[in-house]
């Protein structure tokens, strides 16, 4: 017998609070379409906590942070995996399961972060800092992966560094995460130059402009955000840390210094908390869209490929990175 599909009517039960009503009988056929195509394509989607509330909570299969999604990615029972978020995501994927058909809606789903680091540079860093261990952020692309000797997410960053047990660590191409994680631990982080184009643009400022205006607050920020946000805000932390800190302290009022979506997928859960949303939009993550996730399940596109010569170097730092 097959499987139930969800109601129209039950799935913007989840989402009513973010999505209002004259907006959902656009979603409605697309939704139905990609339920439908999951179950013949044998076909899960994994969705990163920045993607749209009627993706996240309405088709996806695995949510989460980079870190969990790559842990979650490991233990797939499908055929095709849809992802639902940037390319490097989908490389992510494609590496731990190099047997499967990994596809992605839009190929310019990009990342600044991604894109300001290439292999060559690593490579550099190695002959300029000879000795000294690599720790790639997973914003990167598998062929920087492959020069890296480990891997690392915002969640578990500082896990990553201490368990490298050196003095001295090169962790790259964020240099606002490097420098938040190295002021967390006695290890000498040499960073690079690199910054992602959401969370650079918060300010110390802003946060104090958003006590004055909401007196008792709670600001939680991502750590790519600059050290200054970080050190302004009352939690700092991974969009899945942020989100567990909601969950935990139930804080009456609070903003998230991230994308946009972000704060809609936590509001969900939690109708008792109030959101102050001042988030800036990742144009990249925003690419994906119920309608080419349709697509890309009945068109098969876009397919994801990786360099063989690059493709166990830099499977062996993502899964190392795994087992930390």
């Amino acid at each position: 017998m097959s499987a139930v599909l969800p109601s129209s009517a039950a799935l913007y039960d989840r989402v009513r609070r973010v999505i209002p009503p004259i907006e959902w009988p656009v979603f409605v056929d697309d939704i139905d379409a990609i339920l439908k195509l999951k179950r013949q394509r044998n076909a899960v989607i994994l969705a990163h906590n920045y993607q749209t509330p009627e993706i996240f909570h309405c088709v996806a299969d695995i949510v989460g942070d980079s870190l969990a999604l790559a842990h979650k990615a490991m233990t797939v029972d499908a055929d095709v995996i849809v992802l639902a978020g940037v390319h490097f995501m989908a490389e992510t994927a494609k590496l731990l399961n190099p047997d499967k058909t990994v596809l992605i809606p839009d190929l310019a789903a990009g990342c600044s972060l991604a894109d300001s680091i290439t292999a060559q540079d690593v490579r550099l860093m190695r002959q300029r800092y000879a000795g000294v261990p690599v720790v790639t952020y997973v914003n990167t692309s598998a062929a920087v992966k492959a020069e890296s000797d480990i891997c690392c997410t915002s969640g578990n960053a500082l896990a990553v560094v201490k368990s490298l047990r050196v003095p001295r660590v090169i962790m790259l191409p964020d240099e606002y995460l490097a420098k938040n994680i190295a002021r967390q631990t006695k290890v000498e982080i040499i960073a690079w130059k690199g910054h992602c184009e959401v969370h650079e643009r918060f300010e110390a400022a802003d946060i104090r402009e958003l006590r004055e205006a909401h007196p008792g607050i709670s600001v939680l920020a991502h750590p790519e955000c600059p050290p200054a946000v970080v050190a302004e805000a009352d939690f700092a932390g991974s969009t899945a840390a942020m989100s567990d800190y909601v969950a935990r302290h139930r804080p009456a009022r609070v903003v998230l210094m991230t994308e946009c979506s972000m704060s809609d997928n936590v509001a969900v859960e939690h109708p008792d908390v109030d959101f102050v949303r001042p988030c800036n939009l990742c144009p990249h993550m925003k690419r994906i869209t119920l309608a080419n996730i349709r697509s890309a399940l009945e068109e098969n596109r876009h397919v994801v490929t990786i360099d063989p010569h690059v493709t166990e170097r830099a499977r062996w730092a993502v899964e190392r990175m795994l087992f930390v």
